[in-house]
């Protein structure tokens, strides 16, 4: 059975944001709210469960890096991509997303740009009927497809449908004004693109000049150094926020400037 509930008011207005003393407090008037489940979240390493530790600290510490050069920079969207499959980019923009929504001055918007292989709902633990996909085809409200998985400031846009022409409409003028809407409606807010892998797929790349930033994520013990230099190349004319050594040797992830 699907936990997640519709919490609307009668006007149907969209999210409002208020500064609070402890930071940013977010009404969802049209957001669904997912109940987690907390045992899904653990089986799949989302940090909002996890114990103190290296791995919890690991993504606090790639937050903070990633915050600094995109403030620096008045960068608002990032996009996550990998070299290969199974690499984990997903989970790197999943928890990182959920840590910019610890920080209590900013929100997180995650939006599942993965068409061929979405992944974020799963490891969340919710099912998504509709998602970005729907807007871009249909004309769907994207209102009605948010979801806040049970975490403060934190708000996920869906895959939604599969797309076999992905790549065209992501480069499409509608999903750049999509983009510019989401850069510019709230000045706290963090947007986090999951992209599938840039050696496999076009996707990542067609989309990348979209976005302020690239974060490019292998896998430390498998990511072969050819690929390594082949999605360097693809990426020399992108801004490339930097590299997370995923899987590393030491129970960490690592990132790279």
């Amino acid at each position: 059975m699907n936990s997640i509930q519709t919490l609307a008011d009668n006007q149907q207005q969209p999210e409002r944001a208020s500064d609070s003393m402890d930071g940013i407090n977010i009404a969802y008037t049209r957001t669904r709210v997912h109940t987690p489940n907390e045992a899904v979240l653990k089986e799949n390493r989302i940090i909002s469960v996890a114990q103190p530790g290296k791995w919890l600290e690991s993504y606090r510490m790639l937050r903070t890096r990633c915050l600094q050069t995109m403030d620096a920079m008045e960068w608002k969207t990032l996009a996550i991509t990998s070299t290969s499959e199974n690499t984990g980019n997903s989970l790197t923009a999943a928890n990182l997303a959920i840590s910019v929504a610890m920080e209590l001055d900013r929100t997180a918007l995650l939006v599942d740009a993965n068409f061929h292989n979405p992944a974020i709902n799963k490891l969340f633990g919710f099912q998504a009927e509709t998602g970005l996909s729907d807007y871009l085809q249909r004309d769907a409200e994207i209102s009605s497809m948010l979801i806040n998985p049970g975490i403060d400031r934190l708000v996920i846009l869906p895959a939604g449908k599969p797309m076999f022409n992905s790549t065209e409409m992501l480069r499409s003028p509608k999903m750049l004004r999509l983009v510019e809407e989401l850069r510019s409606r709230y000045p706290s807010r963090i947007i986090i693109f999951d992209m599938p892998p840039i050696l496999s797929q076009d996707d990542a790349l067609g989309f990348s000049p979209y976005v302020d930033c690239v974060l490019l994520v292998i896998d430390e013990g498998q990511t072969k150094t050819d690929e390594l230099k082949h999605a360097a190349l693809l990426l020399k004319d992108i801004q490339v926020l930097g590299t997370v050594f995923n899987k590393a040797t030491d129970n960490k992830i690592r990132y790279s400037a």
